[in-house]
């Protein structure tokens, strides 16, 4: 398939651009992946789909305040996305100046400390911080939550807490597991009082995930690099699951990516690395089973996953629902179960 293929229009005010006062008073658009079928729910209503046979895989990643502003030595503004963390001084980011920045040159923060460019690895350039702390206090001292480019605002201190999920532990994400944020203390303690199983896995979004496919055709697609983890406990979960005829539910694309490139020998098996998995239709999911996730971006990688999950006619046409129905879509908006 072409990358146009997975196209669509999509009315601007339907970008939420702020969350809802409540995590989980989102909408819930359940498809069913073997018939194309459609159903207008609340995500209130998510828990009452499950039963305790199945698991829920969450992605536990913590989202960090990867975006720095700065200066260059003749007073040029710059703006830093960070991408990926490498040791407590040393990151590869993105860089936003009106000239880029060359080897050698220093970049100014907004407390004084300092950044010297090292090099460049692609797209991306390789910092060193001259800090006497690490970076991930740095950051959290001067950081900006690194907001997707379609959320048209600053941000602000309500996106603290709200553009990450209740359960994130694993600092390293510059993206957010977006299917987890309509999971609130409420929604997760009903989880509990039902006896519903879940585990964790670890994927850290990188801003990649924002990235245009940039050919038509999807072979010829590079996909960007994301650090994943699944432990010995997931994959007997996974297992026992198995065992009891339950459902392996993915909450959320960046738990398929880090289950399916753990199943790459055909089976789960635990480990960690970087994966670049790029999954379109065709493709033959060997671990997930359902997942719940948000609408996605036109002729994105993520909304060519679940089209190879739920097949690309039925996810079309649900995508067409949701816009006549106006949900809201991206990262603050509404959530679709594919069952």
């Amino acid at each position: 398939m072409n990358k146009s293929d997975f196209n669509y229009h999509l009315p601007p005010e339907l970008i939420a651009q702020k969350p809802l006062p409540q995590r989980s008073a989102s909408r819930l658009l359940q498809l069913n992946r073997q018939t194309g079928a459609v159903c207008d729910r609340q995500f209130s209503d998510f828990v009452g789909l499950l039963d305790q046979r199945d698991l829920l895989v969450f992605n536990d990643t913590q989202v960090i305040p990867a975006r720095l502003y700065a200066h260059k030595a003749t007073g040029g503004k710059v703006e830093i996305l960070i991408e990926r963390i490498e040791d407590s001084r040393r990151a590869l980011a993105h860089i936003k100046a009106s000239k880029a920045p060359k080897a050698g040159s220093l970049l100014h923060l907004q407390n004084g400390s300092v950044c010297r460019v090292l090099g460049r690895e692609q797209d991306l350039f390789e910092l060193r911080f001259d800090i006497e702390r690490g970076l991930l206090e740095l950051l959290a001292e001067i950081g900006h939550m690194p907001l997707p480019p379609y959320i048209d605002r600053p941000d602000d201190i309500e996106d603290l807490e709200r553009y990450q999920t209740v359960f994130a532990r694993q600092a390293g994400a510059v993206a957010a597991p977006t299917a987890g944020l309509h999971f609130d203390a409420e929604t997760m303690r009903m989880l509990e009082q039902q006896a519903i199983p879940r585990c964790f896995v670890t994927l850290h979004v990188g801003s990649g995930t924002f990235q245009p496919v940039r050919v038509d055709d999807l072979s010829q697609h590079v996909m960007h690099r994301e650090f994943y983890e699944v432990s010995e406990s997931c994959v007997e979960a996974v297992k026992q699951c198995r065992e009891r005829g339950g459902r392996v539910v993915a909450i959320g694309t960046t738990a398929v990516r880090a289950l399916e490139s753990a199943s790459a020998s055909g089976e789960l098996v635990a480990g960690c690395g970087d994966t670049r998995l790029f999954i379109t239709p065709g493709y033959g999911f060997k671990t997930v089973d359902a997942m719940l996730t948000n609408f996605h971006l036109p002729e994105s990688t993520l909304l060519m996953l679940i089209s190879a999950f739920a097949g690309y006619q039925s996810v079309m046409n649900a995508y067409r629902h949701a816009i006549a129905q106006r949900y809201r879509f991206f990262s603050y908006g509404d959530a679709m179960a594919i069952f």
